[in-house]
């Protein structure tokens, strides 16, 4: 079993003609991945360069191959209207890569998300992989390996590096989940320590945050009432001066909120096993799962 990437999905790729949309279709479908199509407006009726068909709506491509799921590598200007065209399509999974999607945007988008079955991974992150069984998304899929830990991770960067110890300890992933840096994204820390929480195939949890907002506190409190499963956590940025942006659009201190001391306080006052440097994440939690 995994976590909202499973041997069911099917997915279709927003963009497929662009020159991200295409490199990294090809690099889902030599991974094994059932995409079944792309949409781009104008296009429809021809073939991408991978032999699928390309569709002029979400809605024709749906009806079409029966996906379930998307991908979004739209520029930053029509992602909006992608992730709501998908979500009115009746999509149960949307993650979107795109980054440099303006906030007010965001803001008018994710509601219309969240009042909805869809899940929407990002935006600006690196998507989603279920080893074994396909990726949606940008990440390195040599260094991924099927195990029974969870990933969920802020940043695209540290979620390779704990999956690459995870890997080399021999432990792998059951699903890695990159959510993204922006200041509103759709699956926050939460939703998806729930997701990893139910599953039986899930034996531990990584959590990995970043300074700049509350989510990974609200996460804590969750995990501290809740999770019986071990889980890691590490938080980026504990040397970011306050109010100074550092790497991601969301990760900015402000009114002395989102702190990397007070994520890692609220994280050990859960019970939450926290390292001060990434190198100790995958042999964290093989101490801890050997106790």
């Amino acid at each position: 079993m995994a976590v909202l990437l499973t041997e069911k999905s099917k997915i279709i790729v927003q963009g497929i003609t662009g020159k991200e949309g295409s490199f990294h279709t090809q690099q889902m479908i030599d991974y094994k991945t059932k995409v079944v199509g792309g949409v781009t407006p104008g296009k429809g009726g021809q073939k991408s360069e991978h032999g699928l068909p390309i569709f002029n709506s979400v809605n024709d491509a749906v009806k079409a191959t029966g996906a379930n799921a998307s991908v979004i590598f739209v520029p930053p200007a029509f992602a909006a209207d992608a992730i709501m065209e998908g979500v009115t399509a009746g999509l149960e999974l949307i993650v979107v890569i795109t980054e440099g999607i303006p906030v007010s945007d965001m803001a008018r988008v994710i509601g219309f998300v969240r009042n909805s079955k869809t899940v929407m991974i990002g935006p600006n992150c690196p998507g989603i992989i279920t080893p074994g069984v396909g990726k949606i998304g940008i990440m390195p899929a040599f260094i991924h390996k099927p195990g029974r830990i969870g990933i969920i991770s802020r940043s695209g960067t540290l979620t390779y590096e704990a999956v690459d110890q995870l890997t080399q300890i021999g432990l792998g992933q059951s699903t890695a989940i990159g959510i993204g840096g922006d200041p509103i994204i759709g699956l926050p820390h939460v939703e998806a320590v729930k997701l990893f929480n139910a599953d039986p195939d899930t034996d531990g949890i990584i959590m990995i945050g970043e300074i700049g907002g509350t989510n990974e506190e609200i996460a804590a409190e969750y995990i501290k009432t809740h999770v019986k499963k071990p889980v890691v956590g590490f938080i980026a940025g504990q040397t970011a001066p306050p109010g100074r942006r550092m790497g991601h659009a969301g990760a900015i201190i402000s009114g002395g909120e989102g702190t990397a001391a007070s994520k890692m306080a609220a994280m050990k006052a859960a019970g939450i096993h926290v390292v001060e440097n990434p190198s100790e994440i995958g042999n964290t939690m093989k101490k801890v799962l050997g106790k």
